[in-house]
């Protein structure tokens, strides 16, 4: 069954038909999830794995913590989406990096285990940008007084890349460095330019359905309003093309699937994980379509930025750009030539290698690190 680009994720993500929420079940299906959970143990004595609910902002928000080694530097990841928690996937890619870096995850207002948790009424009238940056501030705090950290490096993927650049922003204190992957910095430019890559890939492929669908919103976005409809469209081809999984179309088998064999998500999380996107969007997009930090020209932490160079859901160009000019004590921009918009997903390897060469000495460093090359 094809995913509906009708109940749109504002980043990146199309939401799988709601028959495909359904959780299968029997004997090899509880085997092969035993399999995982098994894998994914925290054996070693300094290990930790936790995953629980902590009052964060008001509300239940659910939290998961693992490392091989508690003594290592501790990483919060900012999901994307918005509502589509890392969770439930992070097992595909995560394991390696637990062996140096202990990493907190926490499924955002609005998101899986997060939106199950909570009354979606009681949240609704709660659902803004300052508030998600203030829990991401609470819950950097609650890690730090419960692992016993002085700092964390912060890290965002997509829509959490708002978030986080914002809460590093208001408290600096609080990190050693922020990693963006997937960065937002301009939405508008960013419409812009992902339309562009959709028309020029369709023209060139002869894709006279593709060509007629992109030119009836043209110019994009224009002045007009980006309404919803608007979007869909946008966003349709580019990743038809690659631009949100390098080399493959918008299908996404294996991020949705991997909700199936989380050994901390249940049929009921997986449930609400599709809910609140639909949920979430309707409360968030006219704002997050406001979002600009092209005018931000100093930031007050490290930043690197992991850019995928065929990512045109949240093209790499202006981040790259924003890079360049802005002042910061350390800053490093890591391309990774097989990714689109899915950056960990897609070169796993190369995100490990990234993270160790020019992030786990930031936690360590000096107040004002240089580069080995001096930039």
């Amino acid at each position: 069954m094809r995913r509906l680009f009708t109940a749109l994720l504002l980043l990146a993500l199309p939401v799988l038909a709601h028959g495909q929420a359904a959780c299968p079940s029997g004997e090899s299906f509880d085997k092969a999830r035993a399999v995982v959970a098994d894998l994914q143990r925290i054996v070693t004595p300094a290990g930790v794995q936790d995953t629980y609910a902590e009052r964060i902002g008001g509300i239940d928000q659910w939290i998961q913590v693992r490392g091989q080694d508690r003594a290592n530097p501790m990483i919060l990841f900012v999901h994307g989406g918005p509502s589509s928690p890392a969770m439930p996937s992070a097992w595909q890619w995560q394991r390696p990096v637990e062996e140096f870096f202990t990493v907190a995850h926490y499924d955002q207002r609005g998101a899986g285990k997060t939106h199950r948790a909570n009354d979606p009424e009681a949240v609704a009238g709660d659902m803004a940008i300052d508030r998600y940056v203030s829990d991401a501030i609470e819950v950097a705090e609650h890690l730090r007084a419960r692992y016993g950290k002085d700092k964390l490096v912060l890290a965002a993927h997509s829509w959490g890349t708002v978030v986080a650049m914002h809460a590093a922003l208001k408290r600096p204190d609080l990190f050693h460095a922020y990693v963006g992957i997937g960065q937002v910095i301009d939405v508008r430019r960013n419409e812009r330019l992902s339309f562009e890559y959709g028309l020029e890939r369709a023209r060139a492929d002869g894709n006279a359905a593709a060509v007629a669908e992109l030119e009836s919103i043209a110019p994009y976005p224009g002045d007009a309003p980006i309404t919803r409809d608007r979007i869909i469209i946008a966003r349709k081809w580019p990743q038809h093309y690659g631009g949100l999984n390098a080399y493959r179309d918008a299908e996404q088998d294996y991020y949705y699937g991997a909700s199936l064999l989380a050994p901390d998500y249940d049929c009921e999380d997986r449930r609400a994980f599709f809910a609140g996107n639909v949920f979430t969007l309707e409360h968030v997009l006219d704002e997050f379509l406001q979002v600009d930090f092209s005018g931000v020209r100093e930031f007050p932490i490290p930043v690197v930025m992991f850019l995928g160079r065929h990512d045109y859901t949240t093209p790499s160009a202006p981040t790259a750009e924003w890079l360049d000019r802005v002042q910061a004590p350390y800053k490093r921009a890591v391309w990774f030539e097989h990714a689109a918009h899915m950056i960990p997903w897609e070169e796993p390897g190369r995100t490990l290698l990234a993270l160790l060469e020019h992030v786990r000495p930031l936690a360590s460093a000096p107040a004002n690190p240089v580069p080995p090359d001096g930039r």
